[in-house]
């Protein structure tokens, strides 16, 4: 286990960038980031904030013997990391680095973001009175992360049966989703599986009564996605595309979908206005429901 300093990574050494706390979701997170980093083949970093969190002022100031205990947890908490990263991708275990550090973790973990390929947090973490709070920091970093921001839930979807189903992408049909586009389609890529391209039209639940201008704007909703996923094909030739075009609000429809999938990907921005339900809302929904790894793509 390797204790870095906190001097920027250059971009070429980007790393996969992995938060712990010590809780089970952490932990999942760790695994996944194992995985992906081995993918990427790029260096995982294994970062633990021991910061104590406070309702005032950055943190408590604590003394020197107590400073040495926190740190001496946090390198354990980390030695367990690096043990689950290395058992979840055996064979192609990513180089590992570790670090522990007294800032607070959601500013550190933004502003580490910009030097990151991806960052990757559990989705729930030890609790509010204590050191982790993973779960408000996954609502933050998606929403002010510099890169895409990877949220693992109650699985990491790394066994072999979730190994080989689909990525799910959601498409609204503007610019705004295709970062998501793009990454979906090269993690399948990576992962040698399909890709699920979903997009959904309707700020309503589907019904079966048809109403008029229905089959206008079902050939419409088609055409759009058709258009967004134009020239990925012949970019990404191995990954076989299935497309699904649907009357029913997105984060109904992606959660739905989620289910026979290994990974959701989402933008973090939607179509916008009142005619239709901002994606940015859908990623606020499947952070809080979806059960699969999901990854929320900013702008790039």
């Amino acid at each position: 286990m390797t204790t870095e300093s906190s001097s920027q990574p250059t971009r070429l050494d980007a790393p996969i960038l992995a938060a712990v706390d010590g809780s089970a979701s952490s932990y999942q997170a760790v695994a996944w980031a194992a995985v992906e980093a081995g993918l990427r083949h790029c260096r995982l970093h294994v970062v633990i904030s021991m910061a104590i969190q406070t309702g005032f002022g950055p943190g408590m100031s604590l003394g020197e013997a107590d400073l040495e205990w926190l740190r001496n947890d946090g390198e354990r908490i980390l030695a367990e990391a690096t043990r689950i990263a290395r058992t979840a991708a055996p064979g192609n275990e990513p180089p590992i680095t570790t670090e522990v550090c007294f800032e607070l973790i959601t500013p550190m973990l933004i502003e580490r973001s910009a030097h990151a390929r991806m960052l990757v947090v559990g989705s729930r973490g030890m609790g509010a009175f204590q050191r982790g709070l993973l779960g408000s920091v996954s609502t933050a970093t998606t929403h002010h992360a510099h890169c895409p921001v990877a949220v693992i839930h109650g699985i990491s979807a790394i066994d072999a049966v979730s190994a080989g189903q689909p990525v799910l992408v959601g498409v609204d049909g503007t610019s705004n989703s295709v970062p998501a586009l793009e990454l979906a389609f090269e993690e399948a890529s990576r992962r040698k599986v399909g890709l699920t391209a979903l997009h959904a039209w309707s700020d309503v639940s589907s019904v079966d009564v048809p109403v008029p201008g229905w089959d206008a704007a079902q050939e419409s909703a088609q055409a759009a996605l058709a258009e967004s996923l134009a020239g990925y094909t012949e970019r990404f030739p191995d990954v076989a595309v299935r497309r699904i075009v649907v009357a029913n609000q997105p984060a109904r429809s992606l959660l739905d979908e989620s289910a026979s999938s290994q990974l959701v990907v989402v933008g973090s921005r939607g179509r916008g206005g009142f005619t239709s339900m901002l994606l940015g809302s859908t990623s606020n929904v499947l952070l809080h429901s979806v059960e699969v790894p999901m990854i929320v793509v900013r702008e790039r």
